[in-house]
């Protein structure tokens, strides 16, 4: 039997800026990732985004990012592991006072854009994450990019991991998703997304831009609520993995502690 967590990267609205359609996309998934307000969200979006979630049953995580509001995190920063450790446990403790308002828990954390990639090839930044996500509380588990330096250091520091794998995104041959300003990073094609992610759980692989089959591990699958038609695809894509028979829920359900 194959399991598999869909998780969504949603609250990304700011002020009177609204971004994503949250609550419908919020009917498909199990995992939510809500901005932390550094590279999205604001206390107000973070507030009703966790009611949101609760509403629907659907798990709830961190989502910190870069500072940097104007790029939407996705623009690489020169930071130090110290500087990683310090935005990381204070946008968990921002979520974690809201959720807990609710009297709901937080399920894991997930980095964002830039702060992501980069703890994804460099392994102080990794560690820094880790032990910020582990010192904030260790039963929390931290997602990551499949066979990067996050998992990796997750796993040093005790923590459950959980490996991520996106929808949307090609990779290449070394296990990297293809960059965001190159050719083809994104699947705009429906077919295609479903079946890179159909394939990648039940057979542990997926091809590369470079035609090469690489072995990956899907724990949790990424569907970005930003997109044009965010929610048809969620809708489409927990379809598939139904009629594929491909149990979907919660991955802190499947990675007990």
């Amino acid at each position: 039997m194959h399991v598999v967590d869909l998780n969504c990267d949603i609250g990304e609205s700011f002020g009177a800026y609204k971004l994503g359609s949250d609550s419908d996309v919020l009917k498909y998934v199990t995992s939510a990732n809500i901005a932390c307000g550094f590279h999205a969200g604001d206390p107000a979006t973070m507030r009703r985004t966790v009611k949101l979630a609760l509403e629907h049953g659907v798990a709830i995580g961190a989502h910190p990012g870069l500072q940097d509001l104007i790029g939407f995190g996705r623009r690489d920063m020169d930071i130090s592991p110290e500087e990683a450790y310090d935005l990381v446990v204070y946008q968990i403790g921002s979520l974690w006072g809201f959720a807990r308002s609710e009297g709901a828990k937080l399920q894991h954390v997930k980095a964002h854009g830039s702060l992501y990639n980069m703890a994804a090839r460099n392994a102080a930044l990794a560690e820094a994450i880790a032990e910020a996500v582990y010192r904030v509380e260790p039963e929390l588990i931290l997602f990551g990019l499949a066979g990067s330096e996050l998992i990796k250091a997750g796993k040093k520091a005790g923590l459950r991991t959980a490996s991520e794998v996106f929808s949307d995104r090609t990779y290449q041959s070394d296990g990297s998703l293809t960059l965001r300003s190159q050719p083809d990073s994104l699947i705009t094609d429906e077919r295609r997304s479903v079946e890179q992610v159909i394939r990648m759980v039940t057979e542990g692989k997926v091809l590369s831009q470079q035609h090469v089959d690489i072995p990956i591990q899907a724990d949790t699958v990424c569907i970005h609520g930003d997109g044009a038609h965010a929610v048809q695809f969620a809708e489409r894509i927990r379809r598939s993995l139904a009629e594929a028979s491909i149990v979907v829920q919660p991955v802190g359900a499947t990675l007990k502690a």
